[in-house]
């Protein structure tokens, strides 16, 4: 995505709804896939008011105009919901600035898309995790997110990125590459490939239960890492889901499961030294109950008992990724080093082989917790 230039940041920043004057602008955030700015506005006597605005990547997201519409929807949606449960809207959901036409974006003389969001005051974000009671907050905010939205009707919101956790498809696509073989790479790594062969089943099982109907298709969020929640600076409780971008209709199992991939492995996510790396069964029940009890009853008995299969299928999926661009000549996953998709993929498949040995501790963690 080419840099932004200065005439756009002014163009958008006078094509929003902003009251008040402009008497501070400021990169902000570790995002790597939008432009954020952090901007703030001097209201009369009144004091400040910051706001977030964003350059929106359209390399990644195909339709910022479907995306947008389904952000619009779920705020909206949310908002009510913590209106009438005597919450704070303000706080505890995004809230989309519109822009001059009163749409929820604006498109600058280069065809770029830009939004715009009040800014939560008095939070932060986390981009690891520095105490367990971090990740349990981050649970509990994903388990709401489920809670609040398990009444919205997930089939009418867009796909931002289509077939994004198909994992049917990505298996067929892993097959492709390897017959492919494009760089001359598949001898050198035959064990990972007859891995990713062996666990067929993996990449099926849920797509097999949508079809008979036995889990529902629920509104999900997609990136669910710690960093996408917002800690609140005095209560140290997370108070608000953010980053919308990928949210659309999805399974809840495989939200908890990305938690889980990313958040109680006990090593980096390209670890070498995989003897570092596995699944920390402390952090897992940490999740597991905040996640629970976040959703308050709403997932059904099947969704939570096929909690673990989530952890499972996500960081399978999440492994497989990594060899197919590996293969491919590595032209999707950024990398720093020669074999760096090589070596996130051999964690991703150490911490699959570590939760199988533990399966029977997983199962019972969700069953110590289950409503």
């Amino acid at each position: 995505m080419a840099r932004v230039n200065r005439v756009q940041i002014d163009e958008a920043i006078a094509n929003f709804q902003y009251e008040g004057v402009l008497t501070e602008e400021k990169p902000y955030g570790s995002g790597h896939i939008n432009d954020t700015f952090l901007l703030t506005f001097k209201i009369a006597e009144m004091g400040t008011m910051k706001v977030i605005l964003q350059r929106m990547n359209k390399e990644i997201f195909t339709n910022p105009v479907e995306l947008m519409e389904n952000i619009v929807s779920v705020t909206s949606f949310l908002r009510d919901k913590i209106e009438k449960s005597g919450g704070d809207p303000e706080r505890e959901t995004l809230n989309v600035i519109p822009a001059a036409d009163g749409k929820p974006y604006f498109v600058d003389y280069k065809g770029e898309y830009w939004r715009s969001y009040k800014f939560i005051t008095d939070a932060a974000c986390f981009d690891q995790v520095e105490k367990p009671d971090d990740f349990y907050q981050s649970a509990l905010a994903f388990g709401n997110f489920q809670r609040l939205l398990a009444d919205y009707p997930a089939d009418t919101l867009h796909e931002t990125i289509v077939g994004f956790h198909d994992t049917k498809a990505r298996f067929q696509t892993f097959q492709d590459a390897v017959k492919a073989d494009v760089c001359g790479r598949a001898k050198e790594v035959q064990k990972e490939i007859d891995f990713v062969l062996s666990h067929e089943d993996v990449a099926n099982v849920f797509g097999e239960l949508q079809e008979k109907g036995e889990i529902p298709l629920r509104v999900t969020h997609n990136d669910t890492k710690l960093n996408n929640i917002m800690i609140d600076n005095v209560t140290g409780k997370g108070i608000c889901v953010i980053d919308l971008d990928t949210v659309m209709p999805g399974l809840a199992m495989n939200d908890f499961g990305d938690s889980i991939r990313f958040g109680a492995s006990t090593a980096a996510e390209d670890e070498q030294d995989l003897s570092k790396v596995s699944c920390d069964m402390d952090l897992f029940e940490i999740y597991v109950k905040g996640f629970l009890e976040g959703c308050g009853g709403k997932l059904t008995p099947k969704e939570a008992e096929l909690l673990p299969m989530g952890a499972k299928v996500m960081t399978f999926e999440c492994g497989m990724r990594f060899l197919t661009d590996y293969l491919e000549g590595d032209h999707y996953f950024k990398i720093h080093r020669e074999g760096h998709n090589l070596d996130r993929c051999r964690t991703q498949f150490k911490l699959v082989e570590d939760m199988e040995k533990k399966w029977d501790i997983m199962q019972s963690i969700v069953k110590k917790y289950q409503r």
